[in-house]
């Protein structure tokens, strides 16, 4: 799935695009016990309950490609009988009516789903009649001719409230507030089946996971079957180690600098695209190569990236590697803190026989708050 087919879906969750038809529940405890199970029309429920959930499901599609949002292709061995893509087709085709897959299915999520508190399980179907869009990207409501059948689950963290103290307006007094258990935004999340250039997609699924770092590969295993992709912290390790055993002793400012500036002007140039950009091994050699690194040094391109990833092209989002929000410069005693655009104002220099880190100043420097002058040269 792409950005636009993520965004497509999310605009159901609005009250009047709503077509959700049935909402299940399950509340687990930190023991992995069912305190409480639901199931009821979704339209039947109080209308600022529909606002609370619909803000959940929302946060479920929410975040970065490759980080935040996984895409998921079953295994062809799980689409036969037995496999976890038949059995949430059965689910979905259901219409989440039949009980003993819901509860199959609340089993399946507890046995696998590592969490040492409570959570709420909730699950949704909906069906999704795909409006016909002109060449011009109008849509046509009253023009229709596929429908996307489709579940969503959200798997929230129940926490109980902070101890605070209170207004009781009955009694005008200030006390001791009453703690009760909240359900807080999703954590982990996914749709089925994908939607992919605008229909359903049964052999393809969307993961979510909140913390990028957290994406539970034994979890999506068991749930889903295959191998889970290489979360994105994973992928930033193998990029800073590819770069740094190729560079080794001999990198310099300039050169990680050309390395930052250069994958930022990637990433601009496809900040239009609808699929995130991704980097194969040609274009991580491409890059090195562009931003200065020695034909030398390159010559052990191929065993380092090797050494990590084997004889296979590991693809690595653009996204998971560069750092778009900081440039930062660290020495044991100093931190230098460079917007991202304008790392050109640092360079390095050797100054009275030892490298030093100059950084250009127009008028205007600030010390602890304090404004202090510039330094006219004589």
């Amino acid at each position: 799935m792409n950005k636009a087919e993520v965004l497509e879906i999310k605009k159901q969750f609005t009250p009047d695009r709503c077509t959700i038809d049935k909402i299940c529940g399950c509340y687990v405890d930190h023991e992995k016990n069912k305190r409480m199970v639901s199931k009821e029309a979704f339209m039947s429920i109080p209308e600022e309950e529909m606002f609370k959930y619909l803000d959940i499901f929302q946060h479920t599609l929410t975040g970065t490609f490759g980080k935040n949002l996984i895409s998921l292709e079953f295994p062809l061995d799980q689409e036969e009988e037995g496999g976890t893509q038949e059995f949430l087709l059965k689910l979905r085709d259901s219409h989440l009516e039949d009980d003993a897959l819901i509860d199959e299915f609340y089993d399946r999520i507890i046995g696998n789903y590592v969490n040492g508190e409570n959570y709420y399980i909730v699950l949704v179907h909906a069906v999704y009649d795909i409006p016909t869009v002109t060449t011009d990207g109008i849509e046509m409501d009253d023009s229709s001719e596929n429908v996307y059948d489709y579940m969503l689950c959200s798997i929230c963290p129940v926490k109980l409230s902070k101890a605070a103290l209170g207004y009781n307006e009955s009694k005008n007094t200030i006390e001791d507030r009453f703690r009760d258990w909240v359900v807080e935004g999703p954590t982990k999340g996914f749709l089925f089946p994908a939607f992919i250039e605008r229909n359903a997609d049964i052999h393809n699924m969307l993961y979510f996971s909140k913390k990028p770092d957290d994406i539970q590969p034994e979890f999506i295993q068991a749930m889903f079957g295959g191998v889970a992709p290489t979360s994105a912290p994973e992928q930033k390790t193998f990029f800073n180690n590819v770069v740094s055993d190729t560079i080794g002793d001999d990198a310099d400012y300039d050169i990680m600098r050309n390395i930052h500036e250069n994958l930022q002007t990637m990433m601009d140039d496809h900040a239009g695209d609808d699929e995130p950009l991704e980097l194969m091994k040609k274009d991580l050699r491409d890059l090195l190569t562009d931003s200065g690194v020695p034909e030398e040094k390159m010559d052990y391109f191929d065993k380092n990236y090797e050494n990590y990833a084997g004889e296979e092209d590991y693809p690595l989002l653009a996204t998971n590697v560069a750092n778009t929000r900081k440039f930062d410069i660290e020495t044991p005693d100093v931190v230098i803190k460079v917007k991202p655009d304008r790392a050109d104002l640092v360079e390095t220099k050797y100054i009275d026989g030892r490298q030093c880190i100059v950084i250009a100043v127009d008028d205007h420097i600030e010390v602890n708050g304090i404004n202090v002058r510039t330094f006219v040269q004589k």
